[in-house]
């Protein structure tokens, strides 16, 4: 009998946190997200102030690049629903987590190539000056990424960390 409450309680914190998590996560994607491409592109060229020429070059080899992105993001999302949706399953055949988490990584690993590509293809456009503030641009956002994954380092003489930032 224990067991067996101890597995509801448990079973009634997931279904918690799910409806949690897909309150974010709905609620992120219906508001100011579906903009966040586009001031992301406005802030590249804004920031490295592209002259007409090099925008419009930019605005037609960047064409696909969200497109491509967000498709590749649905394919991961499919590939997780159907990995734990395993995990309602009796029997876990190690050989097929093994190979849906792979599929994954062969996606994400794409969208990180086609991340790189996109950069590397802005970076072909702009002129010597640019380039260093792209440069700049790129490893200020790295090291921000870093920062906002991570807790800070305790302080000296404390025992404890401080509560991560919020972005």
């Amino acid at each position: 009998m224990k067991k067996n409450v101890i597995l509801y309680v448990l079973l009634v914190f997931l279904i918690v946190v799910n409806g949690f998590f897909l309150f974010n996560y709905i609620g992120n994607t219906s508001g100011n997200n579906m903009n966040e491409p586009q001031r992301n592109r406005n802030f590249i060229v804004k920031e490295l102030g592209f002259n007409k020429a090099q925008l419009e070059e930019f605005k037609e080899k960047s064409k696909g690049h969200h497109k491509t992105m967000m498709r590749l993001s649905d394919e991961v999302k499919e590939l997780k629903d159907v990995l734990f949706s395993k995990l309602s399953d009796d029997f876990v055949d190690e050989s097929v987590i093994d190979s849906i988490s792979g599929l994954i990584c062969e996606k994400e690993k794409v969208k990180e190539k086609e991340v790189f590509y996109h950069f590397k293809m802005i970076q072909e456009l702009s002129n010597d000056t640019q380039k260093e503030k792209f440069k700049t641009i790129i490893m200020d956002a790295l090291r921000q990424d870093e920062q906002g994954q991570r807790p800070p380092p305790p302080r000296d003489g404390e025992g404890h960390r401080p509560p991560p930032r919020n972005p």
